[in-house]
């Protein structure tokens, strides 16, 4: 088995949308618009290895978990593939102004930096 896709609610449907193709060499999918759910529109942006993330956006979306759309998630961490990546991503990250914290070695062995998408949702990117 393997993950399909993973789906993000935003706020801001064009900005995740460049941001996960520029972050990460995304390829989005047109845009679609639901017929069947008023203001409902998304994007599917396929990454080069996996998985496929699924933005989503609602005109009105809560911020919480009381059974409403909400934005976010806990976090997601991509492999980047090695520290060199980890480091070239966090430095351009830096940059951009969305990175969370610098690279480092986790006390569970990972080696990662944390960076921000445009709703403020973490990113790990690890090796």
């Amino acid at each position: 088995m393997k993950i399909a896709h993973i789906a993000l609610w935003t706020r801001d449907l064009a900005a995740q949308q460049t941001f996960w193709r520029d972050m990460f060499g995304g390829i989005s999918n047109a845009l679609y618009v639901s017929k069947n759910r008023p203001g409902f529109q998304s994007y599917f942006i396929s990454l080069p290895e996996g998985p496929t993330i699924e933005l989503m956006t609602l005109p009105e979306l809560g911020t919480g978990h009381n059974g409403q759309e909400f934005t976010g998630w806990a976090h997601i961490a991509i492999n980047v593939g090695t520290r060199e990546d980890v480091d070239a991503m966090a430095t351009r990250a830096d940059q951009l102004g969305i990175l969370a914290s610098p690279p480092r070695t986790t006390g569970d062995g990972y080696y990662e930096a944390v960076i921000r998408d445009p709703d403020g949702n973490l990113i790990e990117l690890v090796a």
